[in-house]
This record gives C-alpha cells, sequence and structure tokens, in this order.
C-alpha cells in the first residue's frame, strides 16, 4: 500500500470546495493508497488527476517511496496553468516527497 499525503497547498484548496465535492475528495486517498496508478496520465506516468465533476485533483505517484502527493486542485478553466505550474515545481516536489518519507 502507497502512503497519500497532501500538501498544504492541495488541504487549502479543498477547504474552498462545496461540502458535496470536499465529501467525494476525502475518498480519493483510500482509493490511490490501493491503486496510485488510477486517474488519468498527465504528460509523464507520474504525474495524475482525478475528476470529481468540473474540479480536478492533480497528484504525483512516486513509486520508488511507495508515496503519492496530493498537490493541487483546479477547475477547467485554470487546468492548463496548474499543471504547467506542477510540471516547473517537479524538482520541489520530489524534495518534499523525499522528506516525508524519512
Amino acid at each position: 500500500m502507497f502512503k497519500v499525503i497532501g500538501t498544504t497547498t492541495y488541504v487549502e484548496e479543498i477547504k474552498k470546495w462545496p461540502k458535496s465535492y470536499r465529501d467525494e475528495a476525502e475518498k480519493i486517498p483510500k482509493k490511490l493508497s490501493m491503486n496510485p496508478l488510477s486517474g488519468n496520465q498527465l504528460s509523464y506516468k507520474f504525474l495524475r488527476e482525478k475528476r470529481i465533476k468540473e474540479k480536478r485533483i492533480y497528484f504525483l505517484v512516486y513509486e520508488d517511496l511507495q508515496l503519492v502527493l496530493l498537490v493541487a486542485t483546479s477547475g477547467k478553466k485554470n487546468q492548463r496553468a496548474t499543471i504547467n505550474h506542477i510540471k516547473e515545481h517537479l524538482d520541489k516536489f520530489k524534495k518534499v516527497a523525499i522528506e516525508i518519507t524519512k
């Protein structure tokens, strides 16, 4: 089983979602712990998204660390900008993932 952790940014963004969406989002970590490569692949095998209606949750899968890092959310409008931001900061996310697993 994989460990599933949400970044501070992710947690703060989820808090802004309507309750029904938050309830759905709370089920995702358990599902990812069992099947970390579920969801849609984005550019890289380890960069993925899960959808809850028009909202998206972005996560990085670190198979070597047995960790899924929930990094951001977005709507359809700012989807491209969010994905580009994640791609630009992959090295920072990797450092966070390594720190978590220490």
